[in-house]
């Protein structure tokens, strides 16, 4: 990892102003050599008609954590990353708490990467398997 976990949660945490992420109340609160890690309250504003957790909700989540995690290896003086595919199996449900979505990259080529992100609950049960694909274009 070229930064230190400070300052990749502090870049992180300042991009999620005046956006969705902001709405969704995203937090990013870990980060290692391969991977990063962002949080989500559940509640209501974030509940489908019938009281859990929207999987929509969930998609953004894992896409943002993804995003990210293409963006924070990259040399984005040179290139943006923009996510082309996202797939989401929901497994569980959740009503209340935080929900934590841990990005790992599984393939990271010249053009794609495609990463592994994980969604958990407190207790580190999956709620969903996501999986993004991005593309790294030139500016």
């Amino acid at each position: 990892m070229k930064l230190s976990k400070e300052v990749i949660l502090q870049h992180a945490n300042a991009a999620c102003k005046d956006n969705l992420m902001e709405t969704l109340k995203i937090e990013f609160v870990d980060a290692g050599a391969d991977f990063i890690t962002a949080r989500m309250p559940v509640t209501k504003s974030v509940h489908q008609p019938d009281g859990v957790l929207h999987g929509g909700a969930t998609a953004a989540l894992a896409e943002t954590v993804g995003s990210f995690a293409a963006h924070i290896f990259l040399d984005t003086d040179t290139y943006f990353v923009r996510g082309i595919d996202i797939s989401a199996q929901h497994v569980k449900s959740i009503k209340s708490g935080f929900v934590y979505a841990k990005a790992i990259c599984i393939h990271s080529g010249r053009t794609t990467q495609v990463f592994d992100v994980k969604v958990t609950n407190e207790e580190n049960e999956l709620i969903s398997l996501c999986k993004l694909t991005t593309i790294t274009l030139k500016k």
